[in-house]
């Protein structure tokens, strides 16, 4: 396991922090579009990513692993965290709005709890978990407005979000059963993650990476945002909160994502908001919490 775990007060600090940066990573992918292509955004994310980690790692004086095991297990959660995700999310938000892409983003901790009961089975799982991973998919689909359909939005990029939130939900358990108890340091293990990404991606952007847009400060700092805290620091905290409260508890960062791209939506973009979106945002907040336990469901 990563050692020393962080305490309860500093995950959950990690734990808010990583759902607004996560949260507001909707909005710099919309922003990045607008001068690069999706497989511009996916390795300009990851890219910054890993300058940012391999820098902070050497200033704390942080080795990265050596061995060729190590960097095996660590290219699964790079393809299903970084590769994949990192580039069907810009592809879908060419056709779909930022706030969608945030909502979609919270099924995650549902498709972890599916990958824990069918694949992985080193968790428990608990009535808790299940009641409270259920209660904020049914806020998800306030905020969405499900009743409604899908309106104007093309099936093809709601089925890359939902593939690319499929990705996340297997990357968790497989993250926790079998790259923390490798012993890393979460820097160690979030630069590493990084890094082969960025080398996977490599010949994708060579192809198909360049400008389609004219770069302007707006857009250039989303990309550094996006590169720095959600492709960067955010996965230090994602490793960390796992080590202290398990793969279930860390997916659910998700449930607080589509709060936070609602709001970023709706204040920098001008995406229109309805009654049942802070609605549905309340519902997801409180299922996040029973299925932290920081709500307790009475026993009968």
């Amino acid at each position: 396991m990563l050692s020393p775990s962080p305490s309860a007060n500093t995950w959950l600090t990690q734990y808010v922090a990583l759902g607004i940066t996560w949260g507001c990573s909707f909005i710099f992918i919309k922003l990045g579009l607008e001068f690069l292509t999706p497989v511009g955004v996916a390795f300009g994310g990851v890219a910054l990513g890993a300058l940012t980690l391999v820098t902070y790692a050497r200033i704390r004086k942080i080795v990265l692993p050596r061995e060729f095991k190590t960097w095996a297990h660590l290219t699964f959660p790079a393809m299903t965290l970084n590769v994949i995700p990192g580039y069907l999310f810009p592809l879908a938000e060419q056709d779909v709005t930022s706030i969608l892409a945030g909502i979609i983003n919270a099924v995650t901790p549902l498709m972890t709890l599916l990958a824990m009961m069918l694949v992985f089975r080193s968790e428990k799982v608990t009535k808790a978990q299940v009641s409270g991973l259920l209660l904020g998919f049914i806020g998800v689909l306030t905020v969405l407005g499900a009743w409604r359909g899908l309106g104007e939005n093309p099936i093809s990029a709601v089925l890359a979000l939902l593939l690319s939130v499929a990705c996340y939900g297997i990357s968790f358990p497989y993250s926790r059963k079998f790259i923390l108890p490798i012993g890393l340091k979460p820097e160690a293990a979030a630069a590493t993650q990084l890094v082969i990404a960025t080398a996977i991606l490599l010949p994708f952007y060579l192809v198909d990476g360049g400008f389609n847009g004219e770069v302007t400060i707006g857009p250039l700092l989303a990309m550094i945002g996006l590169g720095a805290f959600g492709r960067g620091f955010a996965y230090i905290w994602n490793f960390q909160i796992m080590a202290a409260a398990g793969s279930a508890i860390a997916s659910s960062v998700t449930y607080v994502t589509p709060v936070v791209a609602v709001i970023v939506g709706v204040i920098f973009l001008g995406e229109g908001v309805t009654w049942y979106e802070p609605v549905g945002g309340l519902i997801v907040l409180f299922g996040a919490a029973i299925a932290q336990g920081r709500i307790k469901l009475n026993r009968s």
